[in-house]
């Protein structure tokens, strides 16, 4: 306790003395950010000038990022993973109104995940938040459903497909780029009409891959979870004990 205590105020004054440094609100003063600011719109015809970052002038740094992703997803399910049961316990809801009510939300969720994907160079969002957002839209559909509901919408071969495809398409694309724009993850669509969704040459494509990466790397490690920590549990009663 005594050492945690220590550890912990130590900390604390990392923090403080990190956010003391900190430049006030609007008060932004360094060079990489303002010539970013300055040269992204007019150069890649991308609004959003973080997406435009994230995808294109630092697009190597996010490549090394979707395999980090995959490559922990993959060791985690490695550790997690046993063979499966036949059984699978009963565990739907059974409230029709919780039922009802979470099906529009899995419906909203995953509209706004696409939305967010969509628009991620033009306004703030991108491929990784996307991703995120429809993960959960699918692991809402367990918490309003059950398991069974759950598994049947999503069966594991296909989401581990999913998360390789997104994460090669990414590799693939950039090689794409060096064959007609003669840069790895060059431009070779034509830089489009900004503020528009037709903008930002190939960084869609990019934006598109990842976020299928995300939602499947994220879905997976839910699957597994579940499969582990929720399953055994949802499997018996204490009046029943364990079966």
């Amino acid at each position: 306790m005594i050492g945690f205590a220590i550890a912990g105020a130590g900390f604390a004054a990392l923090v403080f003395w990190a956010l003391v440094g900190l430049p006030d609100f609007g008060h932004y003063h360094w060079p990489y950010g303002n010539a970013l600011n300055a040269i992204a719109t007019p150069e890649r015809h991308a609004t959003n000038v973080v997406g435009i970052t994230v995808f294109d002038y630092r697009g190597l740094d996010t490549l090394g990022e979707e395999f980090i992703l995959f490559a922990s997803v993959v060791g985690v399910s490695l550790l997690l993973r046993k063979d499966p049961e036949e059984h699978v316990p009963a565990d739907e809801v059974r409230s029709d109104p919780i039922r009802a009510l979470g099906a529009v939300a899995v419906v909203l969720l995953f509209v706004l995940g696409l939305w967010v994907v969509a628009f991620g160079y033009v306004t703030p969002g991108g491929g990784f938040q996307g991703g995120v957002a429809l993960a959960g839209a699918f692991l809402l559909v367990y918490v309003v459903g059950g398991y069974r509901q759950y598994h049947s919408l999503l069966p594991h071969s296909p989401l581990e497909m999913a998360e390789a495809f997104g994460a090669g398409a990414f590799a693939i694309l950039g090689f794409v780029g060096i064959v007609y724009a003669g840069a790895y993850l060059g431009n070779f669509l034509g830089l489009g009409n900004a503020g528009s969704l037709y903008s930002a040459g190939s960084v869609p494509l990019l934006n598109w891959a990842t976020a299928i990466e995300v939602c499947a790397a994220l879905v997976v490690l839910f699957s597994e979870f579940l499969k582990i920590y929720m399953l055994p549990a949802a499997s018996w009663t204490p009046e029943e004990g364990p079966r």
